[in-house]
């Protein structure tokens, strides 16, 4: 995508946000919270953009993110505090994102220190206008995943109480959690071993999954839906495009094409490679492998 189409796209989310979900936001500084989040979402990113095409480095792209999670749900938990007091379902939906913001993006942020770089900025930090894009792109990741919890934590209107809709939503939560964690984890030492460097992960969750962890994220946003949808009515339940959005960037855009697109650069000449990915599922980590054909 160029840079012009995606500013496009970040005008358009801003538009789409501020136009859907104003009216039932508490006002901030005379604006809508869940507009102004949404505007912050893009801005940090802006700002950070900056620094780093000056010093051509993505070292900091994926705590920026994470910290942008978690400034967001604090910003708009503050917010909806300004109509009355924050509900169990509130503080619950931000909980869960700060839990997952502060893991994730820590351990992304220690993964390129170790490495040096981040093989996926290789071609786009040289150019600033090239690097601008990736930027931009987090911004509206930011602002699309965490829709349902900025709708839910700026609320006007009382939230309802919390029930059994919203432990099945903590129960997604939880296991797409766990699949990520333990995704990440399993990868992170089967580098770590001398005599698996430059091969592929096949074992644990990667033997039964090419991308388990993206599962895992599918998974637990699909959770924050379900735990934030008992307080949506009329046109905010087009928040629950946030699960959509993440599925779609991950499986069609920046997840799994580019990591496969490299990878069979890297091992596309290597049979027992391409028998691991024809007896491996793309995501869903279930049931047994089958057999090479």
């Amino acid at each position: 995508m160029t840079s012009a189409a995606v500013l496009l796209a970040a005008l358009l989310t801003l538009a789409f946000i501020h136009g859907v979900f104003a009216d039932g936001s508490t006002r901030v500084f005379g604006l809508p919270a869940v507009s102004l989040c949404a505007a912050l979402a893009f801005g940090i990113q802006w700002l950070l953009w900056i620094p780093a095409s000056a010093l051509r480095t993505e070292h900091f792209y994926d705590l920026t993110g994470g910290m942008t999670y978690v400034a967001l749900a604090l910003f708009s938990l503050w917010a909806g505090a300004e109509g009355e007091i924050p509900s169990a379902r509130q503080w619950l939906l931000s909980l869960l994102v700060l839990v997952w913001a502060l893991r994730l993006s820590s351990f992304l942020y220690r993964r390129v220190r170790r490495a040096g770089r981040d093989g996926r900025f290789d071609s786009l930090k040289t150019s600033p206008v090239r690097f601008f894009v990736p930027w931009t792109l987090q911004g509206m990741w930011v602002s699309l995943t965490l829709l349902v919890v900025l709708v839910v934590n700026s609320h006007a209107s009382s939230a309802p109480p919390l029930g059994l809709t919203d432990l099945a939503g903590v129960s997604l939560w939880l296991l797409g959690f766990g699949i990520e964690v333990a995704a990440d984890l399993q990868k992170a030492r089967f580098a770590q071993r001398p005599e698996n460097r430059g091969r592929w992960i096949d074992e644990g969750l990667w033997a039964r999954s090419r991308h388990p962890n993206y599962f895992g994220e599918i998974l637990l946003w699909c959770g924050i839906a379900v735990l934030g949808s008992s307080s949506l009515s009329g046109a905010e339940w087009l928040a629950l495009v946030s699960p959509v959005f993440v599925a779609l960037l991950l499986m069609k855009v920046s997840g799994v094409p580019l990591l496969d697109e490299r990878a069979l650069e890297r091992w596309g000449d290597d049979p027992e490679y391409l028998a691991y990915r024809r007896r491996t599922r793309v995501l869903l980590p279930i049931g047994r492998p089958s057999e090479d054909p």
